[in-house]
């Protein structure tokens, strides 16, 4: 049986949109916390960038209510177009689907604000209209409320969507570890991005291997001296 969505994503048949990552957008996110949110959204943006995934980012009312992309998002792209809209619905701007068509390539990753709106309709009508295979990044997504998300996802699993974090899409992307061109990225994005396991990068790197600290500041560390 042919099933496109048994292949991993790859570095050549994968490009990313990034929906309305905007504040004001994200002041209405309640299923995730903020910032974690932010640092998801980051860390997957470095991801797309290392492994030069045409990207797309989108905006919605950015003057009249949701406010500027944020500028750590922006500036992993630079000079990339930001493509304004009026409609929820971001297949509905003709910018984005000759963006999508220009990138020639059939897998859309995809993470937005909000889940349940923003991203369900492009999802539906990437999917119906497009016949685009969609890659949902939960958890650089997020909604009004956990129930929100949570049911969007399930509704976009039904029908069709295949769910992902941003983690997964980037080790999926590098696939494996002899891929030394992209090695230092990922581990630069894991250990800046990735919480527990960035820091047990760092732990294994300095204590195991005796690398130098990340940290680009010297400082002296005072021996123990018994208080008297």
């Amino acid at each position: 049986m042919n099933n496109p969505k048994l292949e991993v994503l790859t570095p050549q048949n994968s490009q990313i949109i990034f929906i309305d990552h905007q504040p004001q957008m994200a002041f209405g996110v309640q299923s995730i916390d903020r910032q974690a949110l932010k640092n998801n959204t980051v860390g997957l943006a470095k991801a797309a960038a290392a492994f030069n995934i045409p990207a797309t980012i989108t905006t919605v009312e950015t003057q009249g209510f949701s406010g500027y992309t944020y500028p750590e998002l922006l500036d992993v792209f630079p000079g990339l177009p930001i493509l304004e809209r009026t409609s929820m619905n971001s297949w509905d701007d003709q910018k984005v689907r000759d963006a999508l068509a220009a990138n020639g390539r059939r897998k859309v990753v995809v993470a937005g604000l909000w889940t349940e709106v923003c991203n369900t309709t492009f999802a539906l009508c990437a999917m119906l209209e497009g016949g685009y295979e969609i890659y949902m990044v939960a958890d650089a997504s997020g909604g009004t409320s956990k129930e929100a998300h949570d049911y969007a996802m399930q509704r976009m699993i039904q029908a069709g969507v295949v769910p992902v974090t941003w983690q997964q899409v980037l080790l999926e992307w590098q696939r494996d570890w002899a891929h030394k061109d992209t090695y230092d990225a990922v581990v630069g994005i894991a250990k800046e991005h990735s919480g527990a396991y960035g820091m047990g990068i760092d732990y294994a790197y300095t204590m195991v291997h005796n690398a130098p600290q990340r940290g680009t500041a010297s400082h002296e560390t005072l021996a123990p001296v018994p208080a008297r």
